[in-house]
């Protein structure tokens, strides 16, 4: 908080359903009226028409506070010029939709994208689940508020798109990004995050977190999705960052899962901090359950924020999977992984591996997904 006292000639904006170009003095200015607003219409959001809860009060009273995501489509949901930083960002979905939509930000009128992950995980909550986060940049609370304070600084302009891979329309997604207009000094990187999973992870092969980055930065966090596969303790694998040319040994090794993930001795309870968490679903519902319980699923996070991982020329981030064998020796394990990496680098950025189809990255939890409600026509304007 020390930059709070601060007196700067930065200029707030707030982009919104209200406002989606996050304009001056133009937030709430939606109406009860058929017809979409221009700027609506120039975005390319789909107008919904009349809000019936606000029918009786009117414009100024909460007329188009979410917007709805038609089926297997991309929707933008901010478009604006720099120089300037997003400072935060909140949004909200039911948590069917968490793998169903993939975030993307676009730094500078930059052809692919620095940020390209699905929705939930981004925000720590993986396998479609709400999980509270209680972390310095990343802020996930119950029923599903998905906050971010990363700073993400741009020079020339941003974008940032939703696409809906399902093939019914998303409804009711809200959303608010604060952004600040200034200056971005020179010294100052783009941000970036990027989505990989193993399903399974095969046998004696590490789950790779990130490659190919090319560049100046610095690593700055971990988030990972992990279901046992064994009936054993996970977490005995190491975390390697590959630095400025490492080939088979890295620079940053740690000791072990838990370890790097602020734990120890096998975490024991769940915790949520500034820097480190670990949600086990098991342990959630029942803290009597051991922790090698076949198909138990953990979300773990590590965030670099005082100690980034910095790198001049080229960065490369690894973690295993090893479990126990009888005698006490080491077993790689098969389980199924899904992780996200956050970092600043200087642009151009190396294109991102394919993301994978909805199939690819659906979450197998057991819904029968063809009770969903939700299978209508989003271009039929509400009544």
């Amino acid at each position: 908080m020390f930059n709070i006292t601060k007196i700067t000639s930065g200029k707030t904006r707030l982009f919104s359903p209200e406002n989606v170009y996050g304009e001056k003095g133009k937030g709430g200015m939606a109406d009860i009226t058929p017809e979409p607003q221009p700027e609506v219409e120039r975005i390319g959001q789909v107008w919904m028409g009349v809000n019936p809860s606000a029918r009786e009060l009117g414009q100024k009273w909460k007329v188009r506070p979410f917007i709805f995501l038609p089926k297997q489509s991309v929707t933008t949901i901010m478009d604006t010029d720099g120089p300037g930083r997003i400072t935060h960002m909140w949004m909200t979905v039911f948590k069917r939709w968490y793998r169903e939509i993939i975030l993307r930000i676009y730094w500078d009128n930059e052809q692919t994208p620095s940020v390209e992950c699905p929705l939930g995980d981004f925000f720590g909550c993986g396998f479609s689940e709400n999980v509270n986060v209680l972390a310095l940049p990343i802020n996930s609370n119950p029923t599903g508020g998905l906050n971010s304070f990363f700073p993400m600084p741009f020079r020339k302009h941003c974008k940032i798109t939703l696409e809906n891979m399902a093939p019914q329309a998303s409804p009711w997604f809200y959303y608010a990004i604060t952004m600040e207009e200034g200056p971005v000094e020179d010294d100052e990187g783009y941000f970036h995050a990027q989505f990989r999973q193993n399903i399974p992870l095969p046998y004696m092969q590490d789950h790779v977190i990130v490659d190919g980055i090319k560049g100046r930065g610095q690593y700055v966090g971990t988030s990972i999705s992990w279901q046992q596969n064994s009936n054993v303790w996970y977490g005995e694998g190491e975390f390697k960052a590959f630095i400025d040319g490492d080939t088979e040994f890295p620079t940053y090794c740690t000791t072990g899962t838990e370890d790097y993930f602020g734990g120890a001795w096998g975490f024991g309870q769940n915790f949520s901090a500034p820097f480190f968490g670990n949600y086990d679903f098991a342990h959630a519902k029942d803290p009597t359950l051991p922790f090698t319980v076949v198909g138990n699923r953990h979300c773990l996070y590590r965030f670099h924020i005082l100690d980034p991982i910095r790198f001049e020329s080229d960065f490369k981030a690894t973690i295993q999977a090893l479990g126990w064998r009888q005698e006490h020796r080491y077993m790689p394990l098969q389980d199924n992984i899904s992780s996200v990496a956050y970092w600043y680098q200087t642009e151009p950025h190396q294109p991102f591996p394919f993301i994978g189809t909805r199939d690819d990255l659906e979450v197998i939890n057991g819904e029968n997904r063809d009770d969903m409600q939700y299978d209508f026509d989003p271009m039929k304007p509400v009544k």
